[in-house]
């Protein structure tokens, strides 16, 4: 195989704690020894497996450069793995030809930390044109754009332009792009990287919320507290390895308003007076 990377001078975590069991049925995400050495020989990922069931709510973590971009790559064919398998739904996509790519990518919403908005375009059109590229009628978009940016807090911003919205609104608009088609899975890359933290437990909120209709997301975060406080499953990578697979246990399920207001709670951000209107999301 392809010369390894250079290893870090700092230590590294204690050694993968078991994951935790299936609860039966194919895994919508599932990676078996998968290795990704880009050209020139550094080695991105190494022989990681690991399964997510439909419905979770999964953190991806780890330190800049531990593999956590290349991971995301690889659930949406922008990459293929060197060695191994990845499976999306129980379908290996490392097999799919270039003309299904598409479709593959039409059931996974994407969610990336610096919007990716079209500024000549309104919210309702950058929403909308999410459901234009499959085809969708107009029929069809009349009906769900409204619905989704009512689901993301945004019904009264219909006609601002991305320019005109804070960074927590581009961030719903994005959330709502990727959501609109009601995708079963839905990766969110670093969603609250550039907000404050009262924005950013309303984009978790929000997460937390899409997460309970059925979709299963994965989140990748820097933000250590707020996976701490969100009490769920996180996999933790280091230098392209699996170094942690664990679910925090001891919660009950929770309505979205009571996630909210114990996250806000827990981090020390009073509950009131901390948001407008249109960046509470109801249960």
């Amino acid at each position: 195989m392809a010369r390894l990377r250079k290893r870090s001078k700092e230590p590294a975590p204690e050694a993968p704690q078991q994951a935790r069991p299936r609860r039966g049925g194919a895994a919508i995400i599932a990676l078996e020894d998968v290795t990704k050495v880009y050209p020139g020989g550094h080695l991105a990922l190494e022989r990681v497996s690991l399964s997510i069931d439909r419905g979770d709510f999964v953190f991806l973590v780890g330190p800049t450069g531990c593999g956590k971009s290349t991971l995301i790559k690889l659930l949406i064919r922008e990459l293929d793995p060197t060695e191994g398998a990845v499976k999306i739904a129980g379908r290996e996509i490392g097999g799919l030809p270039d003309k299904k790519i598409p479709q593959l990518r039409r059931n996974i919403g994407t969610v990336f930390q610096d919007f990716k908005l079209l500024p000549n375009r309104n919210v309702y059109d950058n929403v909308a044109y999410a459901l234009q590229v499959i085809g969708a009628s107009r029929a069809e978009i009349r009906e769900k754009v409204p619905e989704t940016l009512r689901l993301v807090g945004l019904s009264t911003k219909l006609h601002s332009y991305p320019d005109q919205l804070s960074g927590g609104e581009q961030q719903r608009v994005s959330i709502a792009r990727a959501f609109v088609n009601h995708p079963p899975l839905l990766l969110a890359d670093e969603p609250s990287g550039n907000l404050d933290p009262v924005t950013s437990i309303g984009i978790m909120q929000l997460l937390y919320r899409i997460n309970k209709t059925g979709t299963t997301v994965l989140v990748v975060t820097h933000d250590r507290e707020m996976v701490d406080k969100m009490r769920r499953r996180v996999i933790e990578l280091y230098e392209g390895r699996v170094v942690r697979d664990e679910t925090t246990g001891g919660y009950t399920e929770e309505s979205t308003n009571e996630f909210g207001m114990r996250m806000r709670a827990e981090m020390g951000v009073g509950v009131e007076g901390q948001t407008n209107g249109h960046d509470r999301v109801e249960p």
